[in-house]
């Protein structure tokens, strides 16, 4: 991406010279073009029913995520399910419990310790029985150098599948913008065990800009579909490629 802005940078020097050469306005059209290509709308599956996952590292905001995004598909007339399927991080399931009694959204949830693979099985068939547009499920944080952590949601996604055909329609992998290089890796590691649909940007309210992402984009072809700006319920919000790429050269702090 940073050659392709360069290049670009090269050929406008060419074409008008110096004079009213903006460096930053064509790396931000550059950042934008190549974000537009991609398609951020979330899913919706054919059937009754669409499942999301959400994955990613420890401490990146999947449970937050997962409550802010059942929220804003209930904010547009739609019913939305969460399912804790964190079980290993005793406090995931109360701080899902908590946004869903605040959001007023259903959580599935099981004992603690207890089977993820089980109770996305139990969340599909109470879902369905609810009649739910989508069912959110917010899965353990796990390194992605684990290889039997990873082998873990494998068994998640394919219980899930055996229960509803296509599930889960959407796997979105929750970077944090402060992350750098690493998150690359991250995204590389599970694009392999899990195949990934899009990205969530989180804690962009600060003064990173999250742009790994561009290269993530770039390399394994996958659309951001949120980013996180703050700690409120409406804080997750649609990707948009025209803002993103004009924060991304911003000159102000």
């Amino acid at each position: 991406m940073t050659e392709q802005i360069i290049e670009a940078v090269k050929k406008a020097y060419e074409t008008q010279g110096r004079e009213g050469l903006d460096v930053f306005n064509i790396a931000s059209a550059e950042v934008e073009k190549s974000l537009s290509t991609m398609d951020y709308v979330l899913k919706r599956a054919d059937g009754a029913l669409t499942v999301v996952s959400i994955v990613g590292v420890n401490g990146t905001g999947k449970t937050t995520t997962a409550a802010k995004m059942a929220h804003m598909i209930q904010q547009q007339g739609k019913i939305s399910v969460l399912a804790a399927c964190d079980t290993f991080r005793a406090a995931a399931i109360e701080q899902l419990k908590l946004w869903g009694e605040r959001l007023k959204v259903p959580v599935i949830a099981g004992a603690d310790k207890a089977d993820p693979a089980a109770i996305a099985h139990d969340a599909i068939t109470a879902s369905l029985a609810r009649r739910a547009d989508y069912l959110i499920v917010d899965t353990a944080g796990r390194l992605h150098t684990k290889h039997n952590l990873m082998q873990e949601l494998q068994k998640l996604h394919r219980v899930m599948g055996k229960q509803l055909a296509g599930a889960p329609h959407e796997v979105l992998l929750v970077l944090d913008a402060t992350t750098g290089m690493n998150a690359l890796n991250q995204a590389r590691e599970f694009h392999k065990a899990v195949p990934l649909t899009g990205l969530v940007v989180t804690k962009l309210d600060g003064t990173s800009k999250g742009g790994m992402v561009v290269a993530i984009q770039k390399e394994l072809g996958l659309p951001i579909k949120f980013v996180g700006l703050g700690e409120q319920p409406d804080d997750l919000q649609p990707f948009d490629a025209r803002q993103y790429a004009q924060a991304l050269f911003s000159e102000k702090e």
